[in-house]
């Protein structure tokens, strides 16, 4: 339905290249000039002036980029909810989710899925990444949602969403800590972290990997199971946990807790969904697509 004018402009502008305009959507390099040369004489302005053998965008070429985007992801959205009108789901969908998840993303995800497909029957595993996957390969659950890194070779992962994990520390701690720490210096200072199996932990560990540092080397107070856990064990003792910035956003808003920025550290991850291979269609492709088209910032 949307003009594919506007759909081959936004190609080439995101690649600042006919020809990978022409690979990706599948029309001939001519194709693609006569397209952007019909958008030029309908607006009557260039928009792409050439740099040798490159070319940028003109300010008028900016300016329909921009909203380009915005009407093209306008049109995948009424093309999902036109589709939605033709579909009634019904049947039970059993989701599996890391504790992460479970607790701070899926709970507003699953009240507008029930809103909008009130005749789907829906129930929710929780347990670490692992034990989410391992529930997956055992087929009792439909579709999983991970946190780590790790990847199954008979599994499929779509990423979702994505998130930081961050330091943090009771804001009243009696620490000889400020705003900021080097990962280095981490293993001086007490830790109390998410269990063996985590995706948190996952991530953690592979990011002081990078630096040569062992868990082994660190003041591990505590492992527990859950973030919560992490964060009644924080308000009590003077100590550093590594948390998705998620699951903090409320103590941080009230001052309860603080943010401590670990210098040169990548505790960045994905979200991702997990998938029996070849498992296609039904209840899961449908909550999936649902997720894709939801707000973000809402999760």
């Amino acid at each position: 339905m949307s003009d594919f004018r506007l759909k081959v402009f936004v190609s080439v502008a995101k690649n600042l290249s006919f020809t990978k305009a022409s690979q990706e959507l599948f029309i001939s390099q001519p194709a693609i000039s006569k397209h952007i040369q019909e958008l030029e004489a309908s607006y009557q302005t260039r928009l792409f002036e050439r740099q040798g053998n490159r070319i940028a965008l003109t300010r008028a070429g900016e300016l329909l980029r921009e909203h380009g985007e915005k009407i093209l992801d306008a049109y995948k959205q009424l093309e999902y909810e036109m589709h939605l009108l033709r579909n009634e789901y019904t049947g039970e969908l059993r989701l599996g989710a890391s504790t992460t998840i479970a607790q701070y993303v899926l709970p507003a995800l699953l009240a507008d899925f029930i809103g909008k497909f009130p005749q789907v029957r829906l129930s929710l595993l929780n347990g670490n990444s692992q034990a989410v996957e391992t529930a997956l390969q055992e087929h009792r659950i439909d579709l999983g949602l991970v946190e780590g890194l790790s990847r199954q070779p008979n599994l499929r992962y779509t990423r979702f969403l994505h998130d930081e994990l961050v330091a943090v520390v009771r804001s009243n701690t009696r620490l000889p800590i400020g705003d900021e720490l080097s990962v280095h210096d981490l293993p001086h200072y007490p830790l109390v972290l998410r269990e063996r199996g985590s995706g948190t932990l996952e991530v953690v560990e592979r990011a002081l990997g990078e630096h040569d540092i062992k868990l082994s080397s660190l003041q591990v107070l505590m492992y527990l199971g859950s973030t919560e856990s992490i964060k009644r064990f924080l308000e009590q003792t003077d100590c550093i946990g590594i948390v998705s910035i998620r699951a903090i956003a409320r103590e941080l808003v009230s001052g309860a807790f603080r943010v401590v920025e670990l210098k040169e550290a990548d505790l960045q991850r994905e979200f991702c969904f997990v998938q029996q291979q070849g498992q296609d269609g039904g209840l899961a492709q449908a909550f999936m697509l649902f997720a894709a088209h939801q707000n973000p910032t809402r999760y």
